[in-house]
């Protein structure tokens, strides 16, 4: 629907790549650390920005010349999460950033995709006073900052 970039009084919609994998929960950390050391993974005044979801189950049969050799029975494997992350429309960084997690990765097939994307960007407007926004009501963040006593 919308292939050209915009904005709105409130945000940017770049055109951006979005990242997702498959991975063991074990395997997370690990990957993540790798890919913000080749991109930031910024967005506005934060990094490290990716989404995972909760675990699930992967469904796979290793055939002939899979590491594990062949196997008759469907395995099941929980545990399994999905990351996703953007990424600029960069070809040689999103080329490196998969290089990266084939080399980080546990399988021998790993799950990435790529879609082509129109990502939000704030335009850093003042906030200051939306009673919607986390930093202007009694979050979990302010009550362990209250709960800690002072240096």
């Amino acid at each position: 629907m919308f292939e050209q970039e915009f904005e709105t009084r409130s945000v940017r919609m770049e055109r951006m790549c979005l990242m997702t994998l498959q991975a063991p929960a074990a395997d997370v950390d690990r990957i993540m650390d790798g890919v913000v050391r080749i991109t930031p993974l910024a967005m506005g005044r934060y990094d490290a920005n990716a989404y995972q979801s909760g675990p699930g189950i992967e469904r796979y049969r290793p055939l002939e010349g899979a590491a594990a050799g062949p196997e008759a029975a469907l395995r099941k494997r929980p545990g399994t999460v999905e990351l996703s992350f953007e990424l600029p429309a960069d070809q040689d960084l999103v080329e490196r950033v998969i290089e990266a997690i084939f080399q980080l990765h546990s399988y021998q097939e790993p799950v990435i995709r790529i879609q082509t994307i129109l990502a939000s960007r704030s335009k850093g407007l003042d906030d200051g006073a939306n009673p919607h926004r986390w930093w202007n009501t009694t979050g979990d963040w302010k009550k362990a900052a209250a709960d800690t006593p002072p240096a």
